[in-house]
């Protein structure tokens, strides 16, 4: 194991954090496999995680059984973790400038334009190339503020991986995927070790989150080059919400990290005989598929099914309780499908996001992630 220290651009005099990122395998295997935790820096459930895989990754690594070269950043998200406010962790957004920590990453777009000209017949080639114009407009980067250091720093590590993993969680959830259409093939083995409830399918979904600063890349490429000039995948990217925020339990955290092993094995990122795949609990669908719910009102929330519920056209989902009036609104859903996340309030303001039920037909367009 090597340990890299990753210094970030320090925001005001006389403070410094670093990206800390751990290092196992051979370098030149041909695979290598990039796992971050905690992107949004309140996400306990995914740091635990991150904390037993690398426990077993030492075990591996000195039995001789790593066979790729696997990146595991345990805390992605350094800045996030210094940010309370009266006791309270704030961590999906950075306090000074309000963004989110997961949104705006860098595109590539104008990528595209200067591997056209330079991309041959051989696939494999240019996919060699084309990382290697990556590592360019990256080291070309000049970060202003500590966030934007913060993505390139990510960036940096993982550019190059065959498989990024973004370990996530949400605030009451069950274990749910994302990745894109292209990527579901190679992701669909690690959403059956996981388990995985609701699995959920976009090439776009418009934030310009992690995983698909990784994932688009490829795709458009792939889209816009011609057969003379094919373009070999360069990476399969997933984001994994290991359940909610209180979901912090070594049991649960082992079987999170084990499932991970069982995956990297299955890909022979880790000698061994791969664990047979279990059945996926429910089949992907199109996150354009997922329907959202919203307070229509303000008061107590009342949750009327629990997360993991299968759901039908018409049942309902939450009571908004009126304290001063006595009325009581109901929301229910227009969707069949699993209740994979919800809020953790319990009293709500109009407008306020309340969860979300998977669904088998795309019907939203635009921008599909939350804020």
């Amino acid at each position: 194991m090597n340990r890299q220290s990753i210094p970030l651009l320090s925001p005001a005099v006389g403070t410094s954090r670093e990206v800390v990122a751990f290092h196992f395998g051979p370098k030149n295997s041909g695979q290598k496999i990039y796992i971050q935790s905690s992107l949004h820096a309140d996400e306990t459930p995914a740091m635990l995680t991150t904390v037993l895989l690398k426990r077993r990754l030492v075990e591996l690594e000195a039995q001789g059984l790593l066979k790729a070269e696997i990146v595991l950043v345990p805390v992605a998200n350094p800045v996030g973790l210094g940010q309370h406010v009266l006791g309270q962790f704030i961590g999906r957004f950075e306090t000074g400038s309000g963004k989110n920590f997961n949104r705006h990453f860098m595109q590539f777009t104008t990528l595209l334009d200067r591997a056209k000209d330079r991309l041959g017949p051989d696939a494999q080639q240019n996919r060699n190339l084309i990382r290697e114009l990556v590592r360019e407009q990256l080291d070309a980067q000049k970060p202003l503020t500590e966030y934007e250091s913060l993505q390139l720093a990510l960036l940096k590590l993982s550019y190059d991986a065959d498989v990024v993993i973004d370990l996530h969680c949400s605030l009451e959830a069950v274990m749910h995927v994302y990745t894109s259409e292209a990527g579901w093939p190679e992701i669909e083995p690690l959403a059956r070790y996981l388990r995985s409830e609701a699995s959920l399918l976009a090439t776009d979904s418009g934030g310009q989150a992690f995983d698909e600063a990784h994932s688009l890349l490829w795709w458009h490429l792939q889209q816009q080059m011609p057969a003379g000039k094919p373009v070999a995948t360069g990476t399969v990217a997933v984001t994994i919400e290991c359940r909610g925020q209180r979901d912090v339990s070594y049991v649960v955290a082992q079987q999170d990290a084990d499932a991970l092993v069982d995956y990297l094995t299955h890909r022979k990122a880790i000698e061994g005989k791969a664990k047979p795949l279990p059945e996926l609990p429910t089949p992907a669908t199109p996150l354009a598929g997922s329907e959202q719910f919203y307070a229509p009102v303000s008061g107590i929330l009342v949750h009327r099914v629990k997360i993991g519920d299968w759901i039908r056209a018409g049942d309902a989902l939450f009571d908004i309780v009126d304290p001063l009036t006595d009325e009581t609104t109901t929301i229910t859903s227009n969707t069949e499908g699993v209740l994979y996340m919800r809020r953790a309030i319990r009293f709500v303001t109009a407008g306020a996001p309340l969860g979300r039920v998977t669904g088998t037909k795309a019907f939203r367009t635009g921008v599909l992630l939350g804020a």
